[in-house]
């Protein structure tokens, strides 16, 4: 196990051996907090606005069913903010910080990962309805989409559990970190468990990436048919200026709805997740790292991760604008690709 580093109820300058090599900066301290404190007033307010607009309609379509899932994923995320705050502020007491190493941060993780998992769903929904549009659903189709979402809750859940109890040993000063509180074993599954988010990601990322190509390749093949069919001929009137222009604004909404996802995607997780795995490292396998080095993997671990907050947390709230139709949001206005007929 990594040897203690200090994580001191107040900042200030401390050496950088092993066992006082303090995170304290003004990033940590107060730059990250207050951001969390915005966020967490902002999510709290849009999320109950997403849970007041999604609980009221009824889960008849596969869309509706895993964006329900995303908001309760977001509801419980928001919640894990104010402890992230008062740990991260040094203002929490050594029970709260346990609390927060051995549950707050581990619910913080977990609904990231059923967020990213649903998000492929949809992405997998939306290229289904594009290319088979005439393709409609029932009862037991819903009912297998319910029961897919309540299996993805158990097994995540169940992967994340021994993070929980095998974060059980007693602090041995007031200056440590989650990694300290892990047995040997509770190291291991730690790692383990951030390699199967990794694969869970890329998976998702690669999804998302073949779904969104079919549906733009579709998509340009239904607005090509609808200008051929507006080409003027020897018989047939010209078409109207705002006839002929139509397909063409549907062509560029429809690219900077693609080209939004992925750039979301790519732009605010990718990071992070390049990110984790060496921060992950420098605290499973300290000896490998100085104290400089896991410094910085932890500051751009947590650049990285408030970076991509926002959109992960507030995007069922911006789709509650339009839940049945194209969404309005960075990033789920994008999975709502509207089919051409």
């Amino acid at each position: 196990m990594e040897q203690n580093s200090t994580s001191p109820l107040f900042p200030g300058n401390h050496s950088h051996g092993n066992s006082t090599c303090s995170r304290d900066n003004v990033l940590k301290t107060v730059v990250f907090p207050a951001l969390y404190s915005v966020l967490f007033l902002l999510g709290l307010s849009l999320n109950a606005m997403a849970v007041w607009v999604f609980f009221r309609i009824p889960s008849q379509s596969h869309f509706i069913i895993y964006l329900k899932n995303i908001v309760i994923a977001d509801i419980i995320t928001t919640f894990t903010f104010p402890f992230k705050v008062l740990s991260d502020s040094n203002l929490a007491s050594t029970g709260l910080r346990i609390f927060v190493c051995r549950f707050s941060s581990v619910m913080f993780y977990l609904t990231m990962y059923i967020s990213i998992l649903f998000f492929g769903l949809i992405s997998i929904d939306r290229c289904r309805k594009t290319l088979r549009p005439f393709k409609g659903t029932n009862a037991a189709r819903l009912a297998h989409r319910k029961l897919l979402s309540g299996a993805i809750w158990i097994i995540l859940f169940a992967l994340c559990l021994p993070n929980v109890i095998l974060t059980c040993n007693t602090p041995k000063s007031k200056y440590f970190k989650c990694s300290d509180l892990k047995t040997k074993a509770g190291l291991y599954w730690h790692e383990v468990v951030n390699h199967v988010c990794q694969v869970i990601f890329w998976a998702i990322l690669v999804t998302v990436v073949v779904c969104y190509t079919l549906i733009t390749k579709e998509l340009y093949k239904s607005y090509s048919r609808i200008k051929s069919h507006n080409t003027p001929g020897t018989i047939c009137q010209a078409p109207s200026k705002a006839t002929t222009q139509k397909p063409h604004q549907s062509k560029r909404k429809m690219n900077a709805n693609v080209f939004l996802v992925l750039g979301v995607f790519f732009v605010c997780f990718v990071p992070f997740h390049f990110a984790r795995v060496p921060y992950t490292m420098s605290q499973t396998r300290g000896v490998l790292f100085d104290c400089k080095l896991r410094l910085f993997f932890f500051q751009l671990k947590e650049s990285t991760l408030f970076f991509l907050t926002p959109f992960w947390t507030l995007s069922s709230t911006f789709s509650s604008v339009s839940p049945s139709g194209p969404l309005c949001s960075r990033l789920c206005s994008c999975l709502q690709v509207p089919v051409a007929g």
